[in-house]
């Protein structure tokens, strides 16, 4: 029991741990492989930790804590697939260019496409080319995480919406941008600029 208890007060100031860290952890306690196992089920069970995905877990101290830091969701987003940016919707609201509701959080990856439904919230993954995997920056602060610039939040988002923007007009595109009701107005010159640009280069 005391080690049981060692162990997942060792694992409450961890943002995110995997399994292996368990086993790690447990080593320095003198328990065995299999003995982690079965305190990982009673912690899963008793809800002291959850499970983000196979095998990558936060404790549900450190996540209470932290759930309304949203770059707390934006750290996570980035563990849950690797490599991966905040993109799309979720950066809009971020950067205070859209007015609509947002739940969830959406990134671009090189991976395939993949959606998380977990205790710390809902996580998108869009798959794009690796050719337009990039104008994304890393935000330091007391949690790290990589979001894509303005420009390329509003690119990826119409980028999906119409197929790669595919027999789309830049006409058509400003249509949209009004439609969605996003605040391209609003947006940096330099970075408006950059959007046309990254639109232009696929015609």
């Amino acid at each position: 029991m005391k080690n049981k208890n060692n162990l997942i007060e060792q694992l409450k100031p961890l943002p995110h741990f995997t399994k292996d860290v368990v086993y790690q952890l447990g080593k320095h306690l003198g328990l065995e492989d299999s003995t982690v196992d079965t305190y990982i089920s009673r912690f899963l069970k008793r809800k002291e930790i959850y499970r983000l995905k196979n095998g990558l877990y936060v404790s549900s101290d450190f996540f209470d804590k932290n759930k309304n830091d949203i770059s707390y969701s934006f750290y996570l987003a980035n563990i849950l697939r690797r490599p991966s940016y905040v993109s799309s919707w979720t950066a809009l609201q971020y950067y205070n260019l859209t007015t609509e509701a947002i739940y969830g959080v959406t990134s671009v990856t090189q991976k395939v496409k993949r959606d998380y439904q977990t205790k710390a919230g809902s996580f998108v993954y869009q798959s794009i080319d690796k050719k337009f995997f990039s104008n994304f920056s890393l935000v330091n602060g007391k949690f790290k995480f990589f979001i894509a610039s303005p420009s390329k939040a509003l690119f990826d988002l119409l980028y999906f919406k119409t197929n790669e923007f595919r027999g789309v007009s830049i006409g058509n595109v400003e249509d949209m941008i009004k439609e969605l009701r996003i605040d391209f107005e609003e947006m940096e010159e330099e970075e408006q600029t950059k959007f046309y640009s990254m639109v232009n280069k696929l015609k």
